[in-house]
């Protein structure tokens, strides 16, 4: 009989403690089919942000300066761990693709023209990872529990790295890694201001984005994140034209051939009649480091916290006959 009410009164003490936790949840928003993991996937436009292609006039920054045309798609795998419904602790994988072309530049007769003349392009497959903190203000304002039907806004900052490796076309067709060409003296002992970068970068993704839950366990999105990079060479331009004389102390016969074909591409006439302007001419701007962002389409799924059915199976009470 003693056994039996010591069972009793703890079986009681654990029911007031669920009970507690579970008025505790429910005031932030959690529900029985929802966990504190997610699972989610992405898609859509990635776009470049530097020195090529880019919209009329001088070159600015972000949105003002986007070149449509040359505009690539890019993948997403996303895990999630929320502690609370207003954080979310985010990794991700993505991967797409970076190009730009200052031959799709319009001609408005401006600075633009510029652009036209230097006549550079490039593309880059680019495999980023990162992890960022997802932040839900709306959350403190919800009037009911659950998710469904629920509309949330967050933003979203972190820190990632990327790896990336510009190419252009040469004039057989064949795309060409043009880091190993050093086309602006990277590592060159006669510019010995311009060392060589590295293909695998840190970056810092930041961004805006809204979730639709269509059920309690789904919903659908749209986010806009920009990634602010620590390079000015993903698209191998940052500085200015060099002498092609050195580049047969530096690279093989066949390289050297390939990077006096590729490090100048334009159409400047004074550079036609005198091969000696080229170094007067502008290539890139190095005060600016280049960026790209995305606009990902979402879904994604909340999963049952195995934790909680764990500890629910660990803290039934016995049955007595």
């Amino acid at each position: 009989m003693r056994t039996f009410l010591r069972t009793a009164v703890v079986c009681a003490a654990v029911s007031a403690v669920q009970l507690a936790v579970t008025q505790k949840a429910a005031a932030q928003s959690l529900s029985a089919g929802n966990g504190q993991y997610e699972v989610s996937v992405g898609m859509g436009p990635m776009f470049f942000l530097g020195d090529l292609g880019g919209s009329a006039g001088i070159g600015k920054g972000f949105v003002k300066d986007l070149d449509f045309p040359m505009t690539k798609f890019g993948f997403a795998l996303y895990g999630s761990y929320y502690p609370s419904e207003w954080l979310g602790l985010r990794v991700a994988l993505n991967h797409g693709t970076l190009s730009a072309d200052d031959a799709e530049a319009p001609n408005k007769g401006g600075a633009e023209v510029d652009r036209l003349l230097r006549n550079l392009s490039f593309k880059s497959a680019v495999t980023e990872v990162y992890a960022a903190a997802e932040i839900y203000p709306s959350v403190f304002f919800e009037q009911y529990d659950g998710l469904q039907g629920k509309l949330r806004p967050y933003g979203v900052i972190g820190i990632g790295a990327f790896r990336f490796n510009p190419k252009a076309q040469d004039v057989n067709g064949e795309w060409v890694a043009l880091k190993p060409l050093r086309l602006e003296g990277q590592g060159m002992a006669e510019y010995p201001d311009r060392k060589e970068y590295k293909l695998v970068q840190a970056h810092i993704p930041m961004g805006v984005g809204f979730k639709y839950y269509i059920k309690e366990n789904m919903y659908l999105g749209l986010e806009v994140l920009h990634r602010q990079t620590f390079t000015d060479y993903i698209d191998d331009v940052s500085t200015g034209y060099i002498d092609p004389v050195h580049f047969s102390n530096y690279l093989s016969a066949a390289d050297a051939t390939v990077a006096r074909r590729l490090y100048y591409r334009g159409n400047y006439q004074s550079a036609v009649s005198n091969p000696g302007n080229i170094q007067t001419f502008q290539r890139g701007d190095p005060k600016d480091k280049d960026a790209f962002f995305s606009t990902f389409l979402r879904a994604g799924w909340r999963l049952n916290s195995a934790g909680d059915k764990l500890s629910r199976r660990q803290m039934r009470c016995p049955v007595f006959y």
